[in-house]
């Protein structure tokens, strides 16, 4: 089964869901299925459920750099529309920088700009790290041949991690380079970035660590070049290319990280390789069984989260679904809580959290509103 070339891929809408999903509820719901009913698998798969002090990898650490490989593999078919429809490239251009600004002033909502406390207010973002690395990798995308891309991105990981390696924090001496106090993304973010830094001394969404994540966002890119292309064949192959894409990086950032550990925190180039080389896989399921097989009917659940991914975000903010959820099912979970145990109250008010989100959205996604940026 092909799709067309400017068609709506379901498997991306469907897996930015699943991505959503963690983030809406679904990860403290894992972790207090396990706490109810505690198993070897379940502790395994809780652990997974929160991110990694400083090296290392858990699922957790995916949530962010997939949503951001997601938002790349989207451009594509964005610009073949938007030229399709004659929109000049400056245009064009415009729109990317006004998605870019966008995503930063949304993420600095969404750190509490509104209480007006200036000084307090933390000007790195999730949202903001998504804005600007995606912008910039738009316009390399656009602006440069395919060949120096590649030359680029190799520089970008290459020149970050040998800065890193061999230039520590000056004004922490001693210090290892790639440990918490003594790393030069931290000391660039404490001369240079404005607003606080969420963990006083060190921001991982900073302004350094925004080139590797560059290079996360034209790995999305390049994706969906990839699905777009008519000359790499049918679904099957194109899928074929992606996981072996895939697998080439996860096994380059498992080398890499012999000498430069897999860091989200930083944004390593070992981590940068490694989560895209999984995305990649991941994408590649998820489009294969999609959009390739044509087995639709078990996405709507996901779709409806991801068609409204950045008004979930920022709505857990905003509007009160923990209140809605005692509300709702604050009744049931004391009546499980004491017929079965807390662990199992616990479970019923995690569900009774994603279930009143997704409501929400499902409200939304009805009355066809979507949040678009």
């Amino acid at each position: 089964m092909e799709i067309k070339r400017d068609g709506r891929l379901l498997s991306l809408d469907t897996l930015r869901g699943f991505d959503m999903l963690f983030i809406m509820g679904f990860a403290p719901l894992v972790v207090a299925l396990n706490k109810w009913c505690p198993t070897a698998v379940g502790d395994v798969v809780a652990g997974h459920m929160s991110h990694v002090v400083w090296n290392g990898f858990t699922q957790h650490d995916m949530i962010f750099p997939l949503f951001l490989f997601i938002a790349g593999i989207s451009f594509p078919f964005s610009l073949a529309k938007q030229r399709s429809k004659g929109i000049v490239p400056r245009k064009i251009k415009l729109r990317i920088l006004r998605r870019g600004v966008t995503l930063v002033v949304l993420g600095m909502v969404y750190n509490g700009l509104f209480d007006l406390n200036f000084p307090e207010v933390r000007v790195a973002s999730v949202l903001g790290r998504i804005g600007v690395a995606w912008m910039l990798g738009a316009y390399i995308y656009m602006y440069l041949k395919r060949s120096v891309q590649y030359g680029l991105i190799a520089v970008i990981l290459i020149g970050y991690w040998l800065l890193l390696a061999f230039v520590p924090a000056p004004d922490v001496p001693g210090a290892s380079p790639l440990s918490l106090e003594g790393n030069l993304v931290g000391y660039v973010d404490r001369h240079l970035l404005p607003g606080k830094l969420i963990y006083g001394n060190f921001d991982p969404e900073g302004l350094l660590s925004t080139f590797p994540a560059i290079v996360t966002a034209l790995f999305g890119i390049y994706t969906g070049d990839i699905v777009r292309s008519v000359k790499l064949g049918d679904g099957t192959k194109k899928t074929l290319l992606l996981m072996g894409t895939g697998v080439l990086l996860v096994i380059v950032g498992l080398v890499w990280n012999t000498v430069f550990p897999i860091n989200k925190m930083l944004w390593s180039s070992s981590f940068t390789c490694f989560v895209g080389g999984l995305s990649f896989l991941l994408f590649a399921l998820f489009y294969y069984v999609v959009d390739v097989k044509g087995w639709r009917s078990w996405t709507l659940f996901f779709r409806v989260i991801g068609l409204n991914s950045i008004t979930i975000y920022l709505a857990q903010q905003i509007v009160g679904f923990s209140h809605m959820n005692r509300f709702l099912f604050g009744g049931f979970a004391r009546w499980t809580s004491q017929y079965a145990g807390e662990a199992a109250g616990e479970v019923v008010l995690r569900t009774g959290y994603v279930a009143c989100c997704w409501i929400f959205l499902y409200f939304l996604y009805r009355k066809r509103i979507f949040l678009k940026v």
